[in-house]
């Protein structure tokens, strides 16, 4: 018996890394009568008889849990975006945020290809950059220059789980090629015509670099909030959650309700008006799909 971690599942198999190497194995057979599903990140009891057949017999507790991509006990999430080709979108990444925020990741988020840009733009984008920077993000600007900016990012990976999330697109495995040279990742050309790159991870695997382990996968592949209840979405807004504690009223949607301590800080131009719009524009959106569900 011993114990290890899955570091990647594929075609119904789990590579559990261990102080032995990496161990191919499958989950054991009542695992699916008891609905239980190994998944990447998880840690795990096995027993093997050489490197390709061992068997998974417990999976333990996981500190959290992601469906898409399917991944356990993530620390991190990198979350990139490109300053151009595509546009930067501060409406897709609030949306990534959110997600991000509820599922009590910690997020780094990564604007690329800044090289690219024109004066005016990188002014812009270094705005974005200071705003989410104060609201308590950690936000790292990077060009398409393969080692600009690698430095920067290598130290948030350290003895950290993390997984590369964003828009389709802006160079995620580029990102992986560079961080760790050798891995040769599949890249696909953006397209023209669509204005997006295709996905071209199909499979969730950890990688090992530095002293970390990263998560090449396809990434999120839904983002709706289907899941998440109105009166807690201002809990994923970082600047929003600690004044909600102020509000007159418990589970306060900062829109109608007097007293409210987000409204008030709101109109002190204290929150930014770009992050109101998109909270009030999710809440609306939670709303109406909840109507749906009813």
């Amino acid at each position: 018996m011993a114990t290890g971690m899955i570091v990647k599942a594929l075609s119904g198999f789990y590579y559990v890394q261990s102080e032995d190497g990496v161990i191919q194995c499958r989950g054991r057979g009542n695992f699916r009568k008891r609905q239980i599903k190994p998944l990447v990140g998880d840690q795990v009891e096995f027993e093997a008889e050489n490197v390709t057949d061992g068997y998974i017999l417990h999976v333990f507790e996981r500190k959290n849990e992601l469906i898409r991509p399917p991944i356990a006990n993530v620390d991190q999430a990198l979350l990139v975006f490109s300053a151009l080709e595509p546009d930067f979108s501060p409406l897709l990444l609030d949306r990534f945020l959110v997600h991000i925020e509820a599922n009590n990741l910690i997020p780094v988020i990564i604007i690329s290809k800044v090289d690219l840009l024109d004066d005016t733009s990188l002014l812009k984008i270094e705005s974005y950059k200071k705003e989410y920077e104060t609201i308590g993000y950690t936000v790292l600007l990077t060009s398409t220059l393969q080692n600009n900016g690698i430095d920067k990012i290598l130290p948030y990976l350290d003895g950290r789980v993390s997984v590369v999330a964003g828009q389709s697109g802006v160079g995620k495995s580029s990102l992986l090629n560079s961080l760790k040279p050798g891995l040769n990742i599949e890249t696909n050309e953006i397209s023209s015509h669509l204005g997006r790159g295709k996905h071209t991870t199909r499979h969730v695997e950890l990688l090992s670099i530095g002293t970390g382990l990263v998560a090449d996968t396809p990434g999120f592949s839904s983002l709706d909030f289907i899941d998440l209840e109105a009166e807690d979405l201002s809990g994923c807004f970082p600047e929003m959650d600690e004044l909600s504690a102020n509000c007159k009223f418990r589970g306060c949607t900062h829109t109608s309700e007097p007293k409210c301590a987000v409204k008030e800080a709101y109109d002190l131009g204290e929150i930014s008006s770009t992050r109101m719009k998109h909270y009030l524009q999710f809440l609306d959106e939670i709303k109406s799909q909840k109507r749906r569900y009813d």
